[in-house]
C-alpha cells in the first residue's frame, strides 16, 4: 500500500494505536467485512470466529454492520450516494464503499477492496 503523504501516514498510525492492530491486521478486517457486506451479500459478516448481523438502516436502507475488533467495538456503514461528499460521488458512480466508525467518529473507508483512514 503506497503511503500518499505525513498526514495519512500519522492517521494510520492514530487509529493502530487506537485499536491496538497492526496495520495489515486492520486493513485486511475492514476489507473483509467490506467485501462480505457489499460484494457477497452476506447477512452476517464473521470475524474471528464472531458473527454479526447485517442490518439495514431505517431511513436510506443502507447496510450496516456492529462488530468488535481488538475489544473495540465499531461500525461499518454502507455510504449514502444522496449526500454530497467524494465517497458518495464513487458510490453513485457504482463503487461499492463502506465508511467504518469507532466511537462515533470516522476512521477509515474501503472502496472497491482498497482502503484509506481518515486523519
Amino acid at each position: 500500500m503506497e503511503i500518499t503523504s505525513f498526514r495519512e501516514e500519522a492517521a494510520r498510525t492514530r487509529i493502530i494505536i487506537s485499536l491496538g492492530a497492526t496495520m495489515p491486521e486492520l486493513e485486511q478486517m475492514l476489507i473483509s467485512v467490506w467485501r462480505q457486506t457489499l460484494v457477497d451479500g452476506a447477512k452476517h459478516v464473521e470475524i474471528d470466529g464472531g458473527k454479526y448481523p447485517v442490518k439495514t438502516t431505517a431511513k436510506r436502507g443502507l447496510k450496516q454492520v456492529d462488530f468488535q475488533f481488538d475489544g473495540r467495538d465499531l461500525r461499518g456503514l454502507e455510504q449514502n450516494p444522496e449526500t454530497k461528499s467524494r465517497w458518495a460521488k464513487m458510490a453513485r458512480e457504482g463503487k461499492k464503499v463502506m465508511q467504518f466508525l469507532d466511537a462515533g467518529k470516522y476512521v477509515a473507508v474501503v472502496v472497491d477492496g482498497r482502503m484509506k483512514t481518515y486523519g
